[in-house]
């Protein structure tokens, strides 16, 4: 045996008597000396620093006044080069089993340790933080929430922050129903937490949030209505609703969207849209033309999924704009220009909706007259222009939807010869997509 060889063995068999001492002692306070032999073995031998990290855990509660050095002393062995020291030194949980006041500590080291490459490091950290997840869920959750929202300028803190959101999505949210008890309290406060880490996310990981929270109980479809309003507040903040819109902010205008269809689920249970609504009606559909193509059809189909649960005050002020562009993209006649029936068709939906909550608005912009009793039917005046245009441009509308429907239904059999006159399985799949896209379009405008 080699002179080193025979030091560890030493340093190993003085480290057994230590514990040996440690157990067998009714009042183990008095064996510091033990005690400080395995803090001080953290310095020494790999064999002795594994055997170390598992006893230094062990009778830390009872050495209050050496604490701080016990707890150096284990995170040194965190640090070591050698996994096997690592993985041990990863029994942090046992530091706070007794002693409540490090968990939070603790807690925030092992969400550092998430970063591990190794697996079986990572695997080790992973069950440490479900251990002290399960000593005190309230005090965890929040020192783990902290490296989501608490983050420097540092490429190291993003990869903090991104491990412990994926670790919060795949270990915590699943287990919610076993880790958030009592359930309404510690629902309110993950909500809460969630709150605080919403400054900087991306739009992946905010719908990830909002997706945890809509399964909460108390979100749920028993939730009172502040609970919904507390929900959709969320949502609206993130949407920017108080900022001026800039129409090449491309990226608001993708959150603004994104946030509105997480929205509607809420707007279905009685939640108000009309912060959403007024937004859309004073800073988007007034500058819809400006938009790119594919975000102007969105959002023309965002302001008719919302306009059935607007309230009515919304909907007469929201209708003359969707009348104006309802009058703009229904032509009056032919004009040889291609009919955009989507945009046609959202708007017109949008007016249903709106029209039957405002029918005193629709005689002065349409010259529809709907009596409702109020001076605002305006019943007295001469709409009988508006009522004409308007009526002018629904038929012209209905004519060309025959029209395209008759030319896409002879397109059918022009398919049907195409596919008989294909050389090859490729040309007859491809021909084949047309006409099932052609036969969709032909559904749609009946």
């Amino acid at each position: 045996m080699t002179d080193a060889s025979e030091e560890e063995a030493k340093q190993i068999e003085k480290l057994y008597e230590f514990g040996e001492r440690l157990n067998e002692a009714k009042d183990k306070s008095q064996n510091v000396k033990d005690y400080e032999g395995i803090i001080d073995a953290t310095k020494t031998s790999l064999k002795a620093k594994q055997l170390a990290a598992q006893l230094i855990p062990r009778f830390f509660k009872f050495f209050p006044n050496l604490s701080s050095r016990a707890l150096y002393a284990h995170f040194d062995l965190i640090e070591e080069e050698e996994l096997a020291v690592r993985v041990q030194a990863i029994r942090l949980p046992l530091f706070c089993k007794d002693k409540k006041e490090y968990i939070s500590k603790i807690v925030d080291i092992l969400g550092q340790l998430l970063t591990a490459d190794e697996i079986v490091e990572r695997d080790a950290v992973h069950k440490a933080v479900m251990s002290v997840l399960r000593q005190d869920v309230k005090e965890s959750l929040t020192a783990l929430f902290k490296h989501v929202w608490n983050i420097e300028e540092s490429s190291q803190d993003d990869t903090i922050r991104d491990k412990v959101l994926c670790f919060i999505r795949d270990k915590v949210f699943p287990l919610k129903d076993e880790l958030l008890r009592p359930q309404d309290e510690m629902e309110m406060h993950i909500t809460d937490l969630i709150k605080m880490s919403l400054g900087d996310v991306t739009g992946a990981e905010f719908r990830l949030f909002i997706d945890f929270l809509k399964s909460l109980s108390i979100f749920g479809a028993k939730a009172p209505p502040e609970r919904l309003t507390e929900l959709i507040g969320i949502i609206e903040g993130q949407a920017d609703l108080d900022t001026q819109f800039d129409v090449s902010d491309k990226d608001h205008i993708d959150r603004l969207l994104s946030c509105l269809f997480m929205a509607l689920p809420f707007f279905v249970r009685g939640a108000s849209g009309s912060k959403f609504m007024n937004y859309l009606n004073k800073h988007i559909i007034p500058v819809v033309d400006k938009l790119p193509e594919e975000r102007k059809l969105d959002l023309l189909k965002a302001v008719a999924e919302i306009s059935p649960y607007t309230t009515p005050q919304d909907s007469c002020q929201v209708l003359p704009s969707v009348v104006q562009l309802l009058k703009k993209y229904m032509p009056r006649r032919k004009t040889g220009e291609e009919t955009n029936f989507t945009y046609v068709e959202c708007l017109l939906f949008s007016f249903h909706h709106l029209a039957h909550k405002a029918p005193n608005a629709t005689n002065s912009l349409c010259g529809y007259k709907i009596v409702t009793g109020q001076p605002s039917d305006r019943l007295g005046e001469d709409f009988s222009e508006n009522y004409k245009d308007f009526t002018e441009k629904l038929s012209s509308i209905e004519d060309l939807t025959r029209a395209t429907i008759k030319k896409l239904t002879q397109g059918k059999a022009e398919h049907n010869k195409a596919i008989a006159a294909a050389q090859s399985d490729e040309a007859k799949d491809n021909i084949k997509t047309q006409k099932q896209k052609t036969q969709k379009r032909i559904a749609y405008l009946q």
